[in-house]
């Protein structure tokens, strides 16, 4: 922590006196005086903010100011114990009385914050003042139910269990949120509240051998650490006291029937409702406050209106209680059982010693604000006001967000004169000679203290929002396109390569003699059974590209399974051709490649306001670097709702209007494509650009206008519907064809769309990319991009499916109002539309609602979404008019009348439409009786419920493959051969048709299955039954193992199990070191190995690598070892016992197979 001589608060405050109040501070200020009260004090901190942004905010710069900022992770979580911690007790963001829990995260974070409160005696707690008036659960509760776990500690695995389930963990198959834990074999995972990684915890008989941190998402260990403190899961006690003082004191308080209230049912069965912690007090025989946690000597600080926002929070609880608690089903406790009263807070706040900063005036003697010292792109000098502010003399301190930043940042610098010298913390300012240094943190607003300037990245360059949460790269593996077996249920169709379609029928383990292995067993026509070794797993695929209810089963040993993939290969090879055909025209025109001014592409790239998350920057570069080479782009990008694919397109448009060429965006609907007109206007505005759109907005004689100054080449930018496509617009300068949210155009518009394809660059943008487009760059003949990864603090949309209910449209549009937001309520009928806006109305009389919908007028239309957009009204009744590409931050809740009637990919966009700020979003699926939907209805509904995770429109798209199939790849057939050999060999056999083609060969169907040499060495290899007991996991593994093309990744599986489930046994290692001989015998072009304990058979592929003179030296060197069995099989004789010893023969015959012969 940096000193200030003489220190910036003259008298520090004192208990029991009147408040110290500060009415001179700068704003930014705040946190330098903080951070110097919390250096000199030894006492705790308490400082009270009106917000919970607030609160974030000023946990940043204080742990900037107090030299910490080089001991935080990625995720900004300090490393380590700091001299003066810095505690986040985060609000609930629920409603008053609400029926929904806080998410896992919050909990875990206040369960935290509450545990160290009790250790501390120095540190400084920051928090919303209505988080302080929450009652919280006693001490008792916490130190009662905690428990710490070293290594070498006795560890009984079903009392700890039982523990476990106790304090409100609950079992799952893997662990990844907060309050998880599972057991397998003589491990346990557990994510323990208040932690910032999983633990895995490794028993030896009944002792703790090790404890290791992993990594959720890859399951692999991080660190190895010596002890861990567990906290219970939840703030409220689930345990038979709990419950029992619940029933108690339930019986005190409410009248009626507790039989008629779901609450008090869910707690008495051990169950703990959504909302549970509104009846908090009847599990305890008293609530502590959060003054009971806080020591004696605590320091208060009060920044702002905080009384007012007490005030405001008090009216809104009672508002909310007034309208709730007539429901006999759900009593309410009273609100002061739940808060404390604003004077009630107010006197406890009163011995402790305080400060209070009002923000009246900037006139304090040594902190002033910032002057404007930002970067002016537009000026011809951009520094300007920077170096004229550094030529005042004052030492100047440059704050960069990360490492990258900072070394992006020296650079700029230094392009102006300016280069400042880098070190490593706030406090070495003092110590460094020159006056011009840079550091690293998370600061917001600069100031200058004295006679240093402290000026933060922020200010150089205007708004940016720091992506602070780095995800690791996501692969595309084509197992995510096609779900892996993991997925498969028994009774579930699934292809064999050469024998068809059959129904999965589960692991048998079957013992031949010594030899014991499990198999996947495959059931046919008229019950014949197929029985599929775990090795070979590489020939079974899930069956998808059709309903699978109405899959028949091939029979065995009959010509139709060949003939149907005959009649596909011949499909397949025509395909082929014409894909690689437009591809050929496309490689062999020379496109334009573009000559893109990197200066002037930084400084537009600057203007964008938000850090770009991984997925956009990798995205971006290759649509760049696309556009730099002579070959036609075809490139789609696939990312979710709102996680930025618009600004790839910017920047795309802008290199192509940089290099002289025209730029045509098509988009679905009117309303989009004024959206994007917008966009585009106000991001090109400081450039000389002119962007121009077409749509029906416009009259038909502005319409002409603007197609006219088009040919003529004055427009460079043109955003419009399918007019866009009428023969009138011929664009002489046509570079780049951007196409928006490209499943909402028919087969018709694509086909015209083609002719485009062969010498212009087309960037393809889309959140759910229909199944054929999928198909197209699965086969490699479009480029894809997958943006993955949500923009920063961004939560997944919580999506329920319901039947329409008043009650609930309710209480979902009041959450969304109560904390300041705005809804959409879908109703798809105009003719009834203004009924529904009247219900609305009636439901919620202080909401202000408006009605939006296709059949409107232009004009009004635009009126109706300016003024929501603008916040003039908080609940938007519309059509399926938003649904595509709207952005209204403040809109995080939906309502969707008959759900059912929906597609997919258009459910998926709707609900897109919520979610884009860091607050929880809702999207509510309304349906009609369960008895009028039809069963695809009810497995779309299935599908979108369970893909809620960010970023699922790409998984969805691959449901969508199965419910409604794949479609012909490039015609405007939409089934046909595929649904009789299902997707995945149909892709995989396109794959190999255009390999074929292209180097020249005939395509050969044959060998699509030529990945897979069958490896039988009549040894135990397997993944038993009591080494991992979970079949769709057992399942995964082997096709894994099966599938994998090198040694590395086998190598990489084998250390990710022993990391996840212990030392592997026996006949675990057995299958690795057979995956390896297979791997051997694929690349010596082998068929089938077979091997027992006196003798066995190689059998070589029409196409082996084998050369021939080996084969025959080895025979004529070893003739009782090695015999010839015709022309393509070799017998080898050899008495082997045990697996060690045929899996050494097995590697020496092959390394005389693979020896090249000296000629």
């Amino acid at each position: 922590m940096l000193t200030f001589h003489p220190p910036l608060l003259t008298t520090l405050p004192k208990p029991n006196a009147p408040f110290l109040r500060l009415t001179d501070t700068p704003e930014p200020g705040t946190a330098v005086l903080i951070a110097e009260l919390a250096s000199r004090a030894d006492s705790l901190l308490l400082v009270l903010v009106e917000k919970s942004q607030d609160a974030h905010k000023l946990a940043n710069a204080l742990h900037f100011y107090l030299g910490q900022e080089h001991q935080l992770d990625a995720e900004g979580e300090p490393i380590g114990d700091a001299e003066i911690p810095i505690i986040h007790l985060p609000d609930w963001e629920t409603l008053p009385y609400d029926s929904f829990s806080p998410h896992e995260d919050i909990i875990s974070e206040r369960l935290k914050a509450l545990s160290q409160l009790g250790e501390l005696t120095r540190g400084i707690l920051i928090l919303p003042v209505q988080t302080l008036a929450h009652r919280v659960a006693p001490r008792s509760h916490l130190d009662g139910q905690r428990f710490v776990l070293k290594t070498g500690d006795a560890f009984d695995l079903i009392s700890e269990r039982r523990r476990l389930e106790r304090a409100g963990y609950h079992a799952v198959e893997t662990v990844h949120e907060h309050g998880e834990f599972a057991v397998r074999g003589a491990i346990l995972d557990v994510f323990p509240m208040g932690s910032d990684h999983p633990l895995r915890i490794e028993l030896f008989d009944q002792d703790i051998e090790s404890l290791r941190a992993f990594d959720p998402d890859t399951q692999r260990t991080i660190s190895k650490v010596d002890q861990v403190t567990l906290l219970p899961a939840r703030e409220i006690p689930m345990t038979e006291t709990g419950i029992a003082n619940f029933r108690q004191n339930w019986h005190e308080t409410f009248e009626g029937n507790p039989r008629d209230c779901s609450v008090y049912q869910d707690v008495s069965s051990g169950l703990a409702p959504p909302g549970i912690e509104y009846y908090a007090p009847l599990f305890f025989s008293d609530m502590a406050t959060l003054f009971d946690y806080l020591p004696n000597s605590t320091t208060t600080i009060r920044i702002g209106a905080v009384h007012e926002a007490l005030e405001q929070f008090w009216n809104d609880v009672n508002t909310r209680y007034e309208s709730l608690r007539h429901d006999r089903r759900k009593p309410l406790l009273p609100p002061e059982r739940l808060f404390l009263r604003t004077e009630e807070l107010f006197a406890a706040l009163k011995p402790y010693a305080g400060v209070e900063v009002i923000y009246q005036s900037i006139d304090h003697a040594r902190l002033k604000p910032l002057p404007d010292v930002a970067f002016n792109a537009k000026s011809d000098d951009p520094a300007q006001a920077l170096k004229a502010f550094i030529a005042r003399g004052m030492r100047v301190l440059f704050v960069a967000e990360s490492p990258g930043r900072r070394e992006a940042l020296l650079e700029l610098l230094a392009k102006h004169g300016i280069r400042p010298e880098v070190i490593h913390h706030f406090d070495a300012v003092t110590e460094t000679p020159g006056a011009l240094t840079m550091t690293l943190g998370l600061l917001d607003a600069g100031l200058c203290v004295d006679d240093l300037a402290i000026i933060p990245e922020a200010q150089l360059f205007g708004r940016r929002v720091p992506q602070r949460r780095r995800r690791r790269q996501h692969e595309i593996a084509s197992d995510l396109i096609v779900r892996d077996l993991a997925e498969i249920n028994l009774g579930d169709p699934i292809v064999h390569i050469d024998h068809g379609v059959g129904f999965y029928r589960g692991l048998e383990t079957i013992a031949l003699g010594d030899d014991i292995n499990e198999f996947v067993t495959v059931e046919y026509q008229g019950g014949a059974k197929l029985y599929i070794p775990v090795a070979n797993l590489g020939v079974l695929s899930r069956y998808a590209g059709g309903d699978p209810d109405a899959v028949s089963a091939h029979k065995l040993g009959t010509d139709r399974w060949s003939k149907a993939k005959q009649k596909a290969a011949e499909e397949v090879r025509d395909k082929a051709a014409e894909l690689l055909d437009i591809y050929a025209k496309r490689a062999a025109k020379e496109g334009f490649a573009h000559d893109i001014d990197e200066s002037q592409y930084e400084r537009f790239a600057d203007s964008f306001p938000f850090e770009l998350t991984p997925d956009q920057e990798t995205s971006i570069e290759a649509v760049l670097q696309d556009m730099r080479s002579p070959r036609p782009m075809d490139r789609l990008v696939c990312g979710d709702v709102g996680f930025g694919k618009t600004e790839v397109a910017m920047r795309a448009a802008f290199a192509a209007v940089s290099c002289d060429k025209q730029v045509c965006i098509l988009v679905p609907t009117t309303l989009l494509a004024q959206q994007h007109f917008e966009s585009f206007r106000d991001r090109f505005a400081d450039w000389p650009i002119t962007v121009d759109v077409l749509s029906r907005f416009k009259s038909a004689k502005e319409t002409k206008a603007v197609i006219d100054k088009a040919n003529q080449g004055q427009v460079d930018i043109v955003v419009g519907t399918h007019k866009l496509l009428s023969s009138d617009l011929k664009l002489p300068n046509l570079g780049l064809l951007i196409i928006d949210e490209e499943h909402r155009f028919g087969v018709q518009q694509k086909e015209k769309l083609k002719k485009y394809r062969a010498n212009v660059d087309v960037l393809t943008l889309t959140a759910t990319p229909i199944p054929r487009t999928l198909n197209l760059s699965m086969a490699g003949i479009r480029d894809l991009s997958v943006i993955a990864t949500p923009p920063a603090r961004r939560l997944s949309v919580k999506t329920f499916i319901k039947q329409k209910d008043s009650a609930l449209i309710k209480e979902a549009v009041l959450r969304e109002l109560l904390r300041g937001g705005q809804v959409y309520y879908l109703h798809n009928e105009v003719k009834s539309i203004e009924r529904a806006a009247d219900d609305v109305r009636h439901l919620v009389p202080e909401a202000r609602v408006i009605v939006a919908h296709g059949q409107m007028r232009e004009r009004e239309l635009e009126d109706v979404m300016s003024d929501f957009y603008h916040k003039r009204y908080n609940v938007l009744v519309c059509s399926t008019i938003i649904e595509t590409g709207i952005d209204i931050p403040s809109a995080n809740t939906i309502l969707i009348e008959r759900a059912d009637r929906f597609g997919l990919a258009q459910l998926h966009q709707l609900r897109g439409r919520v979610g884009r700020s860091h607050h929880q979003a809702y999207a509510y699926l309304l349906t009609g009786e369960p008895a009028s939907m039809t069963p695809d209805a009810l497995k779309r509904l299935e599908a979108i419920e369970a893909a809620s995770d960010l970023g699922a429109g790409f998984q969805l798209a691959t449901h969508d493959l199965e419910i409604r199939g794949a479609g012909e790849l490039l015609g405007e057939d939409q089934s046909g051969n595929m649904q009789t050999i299902g997707f995945s060999l149909y892709m995989e056999m396109l794959e190999e048709a255009v390999n074929a083609i292209r180097e020249g060969r005939t395509p050969d169907f044959d060998q699509t299955e030529s990945a897979h040499a069958e490896v039988d060495l009549k040894i135990a290899a397997l993944i038993p039954n009591d080494f991992i007991n979970d079949v769709p996991i057992r399942l995964q593994l082997y096709k894994r193992i099966g599938s994998a093309t090198d040694a590395e990744t086998l190598s990489e599986i084998e250390i990710e199990m022993i990391d996840r489930f212990g030392l592997l046994p026996p006949q675990v290692k057995n299958l690795f070191r057979q995956a390896e001989v297979r791997l051997r015998a694929e690349t010596l072009g082998i068929a089938q190995i077979t091997l027992g304990p006196q003798s066995g058979r190689i059998e070589f592929r029409e196409k082996t690598k084998v050369d021939p003179m080996t084969l025959i030296t080895l025979v004529q060197s070893k003739p009782n070892e090695y015999k010839l069995e015709g022309a393509t099989a070799l017998k080898v004789i050899r008495n082997t016992v045990g697996a060690e010893q045929r899996l050494v023969f097995v590697n020496e015959v092959l390394d005389g197979l693979g020896r090249p012969q000296q000629r």
